[in-house]
């Protein structure tokens, strides 16, 4: 019987709180209401009552205080904020009180008295030093925070207790040489330099990258066996386009901490990207030699070595015969030394493109990819690739029978992914009147442009419109035509081609790739949005089934301003 009556009368107090609970949360909001419609008045009243019902919840003491600042009621807010000191001398936070309601008044000079002694009473818990930095902050007075901070780490007899805090407080003052100080201090302490890089890249201007490495500098021969100095010195060189001094700081590291080159690689797959082909082959360079056959990395060091003289001797339309040969003979030498075979396929096939497109050598092309195809487990997608590559080559010669049964393999294998332009191309105009001869003009064509002799290629291309001016072919020859303006940067020419597509082959295959490159070429190099979102928009629209619909419909919302 007892124990039912405490349970009622427990279950009855729990419910009074609860109650009491609602009201005040009631109460705080229309106390919220007034004051935000500035009836400070009746908001000081109502958050008065709740401070006198809970004195323990500091957050309605405020509250009133601040009324009664707005409403310049200074008596009342000075004699409350005395009683809560004579009631809790140890809460330093209300003398920055005493102190706002001083300096409200003008009294400039007692103020900063009562600023002084809450640091001066500050005890040693971290609460207490977080949160009297924290209202000064809250009031723009950093350099109280600050000395706050310091008074804090004094009394804890700790160094660098609140770097985090003091680095942002620094910041908000404008003292770069500080900021980065301590945000080092963080890195170091963190030992991961991915926090720090975020915040000094959103605060740092172009000119204190300087100040940035000075400390770095320093900071690398003070504490040589610790990384994230030297991976944020690195950094910085990357933050300037300094490569080739990030290179060498790579270099350095991977020496150092015995990293087995993989910074190295990183960085120089990096360069490759950028078209920095000079500091991508100097990376590449070290790798091979430096690390040796017995490295992991060897292989697609070879391979990036290769492609980066390719693309720095092609790139520009600019090489010499000499060039090529010299080229050439690297692949040679690569293919003697690590052999024909799954491992070095990649390689095969970007010689054999090589010796296609540049060298002109269509049957030594062949003969690589022939020798490829044959070998057994070869990745499915290699495989496909090469066999694309060979069906263009075998084009390329006339053989359009053996160019067919490759295209036709790879629809087949590959059925799903309807990415195989040459092959819907070839199988779009094979047994058609005529086909035999315009293919050879456009194959021939192609090979012109593959050679970067694009006024014959032009040339050509036209040639087929005239002698067969309703071929099937037309939207095909369009395209051509487009890209090849686009490498030689005839911009209006281009446009008038993709446009021409669009407008007049809108149910051909290339009308979708017309689109999308117009589009693109609006968004990136014109900075036409307007244009650009009519032209995706079209896409996802009108061309549902097209490869490109969603990627056109996501840069149609980017462009938007949809949060994606």
């Amino acid at each position: 019987m007892m124990k039912g009556k405490i349970r009622d009368i427990a279950v009855f107090l729990i419910v009074c709180l609860i109650g009491v609970s609602v009201y005040g949360q009631q109460k705080s909001r229309l106390a919220t209401e007034y004051y935000n419609a500035g009836e400070f008045e009746k908001a000081a009243q109502l958050f008065e009552s709740l401070y006198r019902e809970t004195p323990a919840n500091k957050t309605y003491f405020n509250w009133y205080i601040t009324c009664l600042l707005d409403m310049k009621d200074y008596v009342t807010a000075t004699r409350i904020v005395q009683q809560e000191l004579k009631k809790n001398p140890a809460d330093v936070a209300l003398y920055v009180t005493n102190g706002s309601i001083l300096e409200r008044q003008g009294f400039l000079e007692k103020a900063n008295e009562d600023y002084k002694k809450a640091i001066q009473n500050l005890p040693a818990d971290v609460t207490s030093v977080t949160n009297l930095a924290g209202t000064f902050t809250n009031l723009a007075k950093y350099d109280l925070a600050i000395e706050t901070y310091l008074k804090g780490e004094k009394l804890a007899n700790t160094e660098n207790l609140y770097v985090y805090y003091l680095a942002d407080l620094y910041r908000r003052q404008g003292d770069i040489k500080n900021m980065i100080k301590y945000y080092l201090i963080t890195a170091e302490r963190e030992n991961n330099p991915t926090n720090v890089q975020t915040s000094l890249q959103r605060f740092l201007g172009e000119a204190d990258y300087l100040e940035l490495q000075k400390q770095l500098y320093l900071k690398v021969q003070e504490k040589p066996d610790a990384p994230v100095f030297g991976e944020l010195l690195l950094w910085t060189f990357l933050q300037k386009k300094e490569n080739e001094k990030a290179l060498r700081q790579a270099k350095a590291m991977d020496r150092q901490f015995d990293e087995n080159g993989s910074r190295v690689f990183t960085l120089a797959e990096t360069f490759y990207k950028e078209k920095d082909y000079t500091n991508a082959i100097e990376g590449y360079n070290y790798l091979i030699l430096q690390h040796g056959k017995g490295s992991g990395l060897y292989l697609e060091a070879r391979r990036g070595l290769l492609n980066s003289k390719k693309n720095r001797v092609t790139e520009n339309f600019t090489y010499s015969k000499e060039d090529l040969f010299s080229l050439k003979n690297e692949y040679q030498v690569f293919l003697q030394e690590m052999g024909q075979n799954t491992r070095t396929a990649y390689i095969m096939q970007e010689y054999a493109e090589f010796e296609a497109l540049y060298v002109n050598e269509l049957d030594t092309a062949i003969q690589i990819l022939e020798e490829l195809k044959s070998f057994g487990g070869l990745n499915p997608e290699i495989l496909a690739t090469a066999k694309l590559s060979l069906g263009d080559y075998y084009l390329m010669k006339g053989d359009r029978w053996e160019a067919s049964l490759l295209f036709s393999q790879v629809d087949k294998d590959f059925k799903e992914g309807d990415a195989i332009d040459m092959s819907v191309f070839i199988l779009d105009n094979l047994g058609m009147d005529t086909t035999e001869a315009t293919l050879r003009l456009y194959a021939t064509a192609d090979l012109l442009v593959f050679q970067n002799r694009f006024e014959e290629a032009l040339q050509k291309l036209d040639s087929i419109k005239i002698l067969f001016p309703d071929h099937s072919l037309d939207d095909d020859v369009l395209y051509s035509k487009a890209q090849i303006y686009q490498k030689l940067r005839k911009t209006q020419e281009m446009i008038a081609m993709y446009q021409a597509i669009i407008d007049t082959y809108p149910e051909e295959i290339r009308a979708d790739n017309a689109l999308f490159e117009l589009a693109e070429f609006y968004e990136k190099a014109m900075k036409d949005t307007e244009k650009a979102k009519a032209l995706y928009e079209k896409i996802f629209l009108e061309y549902t089934s097209s490869t490109y619909a969603v990627e056109a419909k996501a840069r149609y919302r980017r462009l938007r301003g949809d949060s994606l």
